[in-house]
């Protein structure tokens, strides 16, 4: 390891959207990367990833096999269900953007809204099976927006 000096680090902020999707969860590691070409100036470093939404969140998991994504999916469903809109049905109060509100926000709450990823050699250092998912949780969530900061040492 070699000390780092002031001059040596560099830092960068970056928001972009990740295009809308169905409720469900999706594997965006490629999206990311594809927006974020200073990456592959980074020799080592950190990549923080915040989702700045309520109702979606992101996660590292399993990129090979969707039927992870689906599972994931189910999983969820049955951990924070969605009623029919009536706030007798739910239990819930908070229904203010309908029958999916509170049930996203629970599972975003479980799930999370950033990650710490970290960069070698100008990419990111995850393991072979791992990948970043975007968990959608409302019907019609839209575009999703992303605040990106690297922080490292340049090539």
């Amino acid at each position: 390891m070699r000390a780092e000096t002031p001059e040596m680090l560099m830092w960068q902020q970056r928001e972009f959207s990740l295009q809308a999707r169905p409720r469900g969860f999706h594997l965006v590691t490629d999206e990311v990367t594809a927006k974020l070409p200073e990456l592959r100036s980074c020799r080592v470093g950190l990549l923080h990833l915040w989702l700045l939404h309520t109702s979606a969140s992101l996660t590292i998991n399993e990129n090979a096999d969707p039927a992870v994504r689906r599972d994931f999916e189910r999983f969820f469903n049955r951990l924070a269900p969605q009623a029919d809109g009536s706030h007798a049905d739910s239990g819930y109060e908070h229904n203010d953007e309908g029958p999916d509100d509170l049930p996203a926000h629970f599972k975003a709450s479980v799930l999370g809204c950033q990650l710490i990823l970290p960069i070698t050699a100008g990419q990111l250092a995850l393991g072979t099976w791992q990948g970043i998912y975007l968990g959608e949780h409302r019907d019609c969530g839209g575009p999703r927006r992303v605040l990106a900061t690297l922080q490292g040492e340049p090539l």
